[in-house]
């Protein structure tokens, strides 16, 4: 595997990246409390992983409404920045870079985790067959149904572009490389996108050019807030329903969006198969070879990845780099993994979320397992 293309490096948008290894967001709900807070902790978990070509942050949530999950980090505190500062920090002095994930969780939430106790908020007032993670008053913990959305009014929708502005300030204030749109698996953006969870009949649902509207102007607003849109990244899911969202016809609907941000020099697409949490899609495959076609820019390709199938992935011209989700959470040490052909740490499925070192700082390394 010494020669293997996911261990050549590679420009992306503003930065060169010494692998094509990225780490993709993992969410792991390991914020300090009360504020939603990142620690350090944290940095440590990071700073292990900084081999990557890149890191994306965990998704972080861009407000207090923005929240569809207990213990998840924010960026929209001055606390919370201090504290991611710790990170990047650790980051860069192992030589990393690191991306922070913008999170809008629209109606992935409930009103115990909405300020004032309000319903969560989205495109329209559809409920999601999805559940999120609360926490009682008393402190005990439990997954809930989402809850039904308020439908976002249209004249609300500059605040939530705004939100996302002010959070990639504060992103780039707590010295982060850049920021990634979380427009996949379900959650606001993605709700936008898809024409089973958008039944608006303002500019922002209907036609494609419309449900597509939200994500550009957030898009156009994040390059603005960063002065360099190669410091700016998307993820999407094309063909994907977790937390229960469908769309009638993704390729006309993402086509479209790819044709948009040709123009906006990203410095990537971060494309979620849809298979990621154990699911099988038809016709997959050769959508994303329609949009790698249309696309003009760099394409990380995420969801289910092997050494072996990342490399095939690049080789093939299917995506410029490959990231790594569940397999990064147990091999700190993944790059050097990949380059040694040896053997990957099995993750403990039940220490993914919340907890504290134990299932997120102490796997080891291959020469701390040897030792």
């Amino acid at each position: 595997m010494s020669r293997s293309p996911l261990l050549t490096p590679i420009r992306m948008g503003s930065l060169d990246l010494p692998n094509r290894v990225i780490m993709a967001p993992l969410t792991r709900q390991r914020s300090r409390q009360p504020g939603n807070v990142p620690y350090e902790l944290n940095a440590t978990y990071y700073a292990q992983r900084a081999a990557a070509g890149l890191i994306i942050s965990e998704a972080v949530q861009i407000s207090p409404e923005g929240q569809g999950y207990a213990w998840t980090p924010g960026i929209h505190s001055a606390e919370q920045i201090e504290g991611w500062k710790q990170i990047t920090q650790a980051v860069h002095d192992e030589n990393g870079r690191i991306f922070l994930q913008l999170w809008h969780v629209g109606r992935i939430s409930h009103p115990l985790l909405q300020p004032d106790g309000a319903d969560p908020v989205g495109p329209s007032a559809i409920q999601a067959k999805a559940e999120c993670y609360v926490q009682e008053a008393d402190g005990s913990h439990h997954k809930a149904p989402t809850a039904k959305p308020r439908a976002l009014a249209t004249e609300e929708l500059p605040r939530i572009v705004a939100d996302y502005a002010q959070a990639t300030r504060n992103a780039i204030e707590a010295d982060f490389d850049g920021v990634e749109v979380h427009a996949a698996n379900g959650y606001l953006l993605d709700q936008f996108l898809c024409s089973d969870s958008n039944q608006r009949t303002d500019a922002y649902g209907g036609s494609v050019e419309n449900r597509v509207r939200l994500v550009l102007e957030v898009v156009d607003a994040v390059i603005a807030a960063t002065g360099d849109s190669g410091r700016v990244g998307i993820r999407i899911s094309p063909m994907g329903t977790f937390n229960g969202v469908d769309d009638a016809n993704p390729k006309e609907t993402f086509s479209h969006l790819l044709r948009e941000l040709n123009s906006r020099g990203l410095a990537y697409v971060h494309v979620n198969r849809p298979d990621w949490v154990g699911g099988t899609y038809e016709g997959f495959d050769g959508l994303l070879e329609s949009l790698r076609e249309l696309y003009d820019g760099k394409l990380i390709l995420a969801g289910g990845m092997t050494a072996e199938s990342g490399a095939q992935a690049v080789e093939d011209g299917l995506a410029d780099m490959i990231a790594f989700g569940r397999p990064y959470i147990a091999n700190p040490d993944l790059v050097q993994r990949i380059r040694a052909n040896a053997p990957w740490n099995t993750i403990n499925p039940a220490t993914l979320y919340g907890g504290a070192e134990v299932g997120y700082t102490d796997y080891p390394t291959m020469e701390q397992a040897a030792s």
